[in-house]
């Protein structure tokens, strides 16, 4: 019992002194490009609410993993680039699950991926109507791996080249599976004309 108590008190030590150790990375930055990403950073983070040390150290981490992209695709070699963002890709996460829920450090990844998971796979939703359980889960599944692959992107375009690589995979599997995607699509554009007709009314 004493050595599980001493165990919880470590851990807590350990996560009380990183609590205190997240420092803003700007040393030597552009001061105009440091204030643009603290803006961008504390604009993920504003839905969460958070306050005090927490916001601040949450927002630093959002904050040094921009700066920590900005650095990589400086790097000209890319297989040499792609290591690092592979070897870097679960560090900012880790961070926040210090402070924050799994819940909330998902809200952060699709605050910074323009909430694309959501807003993609509600749209096949909507344009297919008919899509099986199992169909919806494999879509919903790739959108949350676009989201990865988004995160690591060093610019919006690239965020957007993300998902749209994974919407062709989603595109390629409902066509073999018999849906006629062009079909689909006139008849969903016919449906949300309705709608905004109808809203006009």
């Amino acid at each position: 019992m004493k050595r599980i108590s001493f165990i919880i008190m470590s851990l807590c030590v350990v996560a009380s002194a990183m609590a205190q150790s997240v420092v803003l990375n700007s040393e030597g930055r552009d001061a105009e490009y440091v204030k643009t990403i603290i803006a961008r950073s504390e604009k993920n983070i504003q839905s969460l609410n958070l306050t005090g040390e927490k916001f601040e150290a949450v927002r630093n981490i959002v904050a040094n993993r921009y700066f920590e992209l900005n650095d990589i695709y400086k790097i000209e070699n890319k297989a040499e680039r792609d290591s690092k963002l592979y070897r870097t890709h679960f560090a900012m996460p880790a961070q926040l699950g210090i402070y924050l829920t799994p819940e909330q450090v998902i809200a952060i990844k699709d605050n910074i991926t323009y909430n694309k998971v959501k807003v993609t796979y509600e749209a096949y939703l909507d344009e297919i109507p008919s899509l099986k359980e199992e169909e919806k889960a494999q879509i919903y599944a790739w959108m949350v791996e676009a989201r990865e692959l988004a995160l690591d992107a060093g610019d919006s375009k690239g965020k957007h080249e993300a998902f749209n690589k994974y919407k062709g995979r989603v595109n390629n599997y409902l066509s073999k599976r018999g849906y006629d995607l062009n079909k689909e699509r006139e008849a969903w554009f016919k449906r949300l004309e309705e709608r905004k007709k109808n809203q006009k009314k």
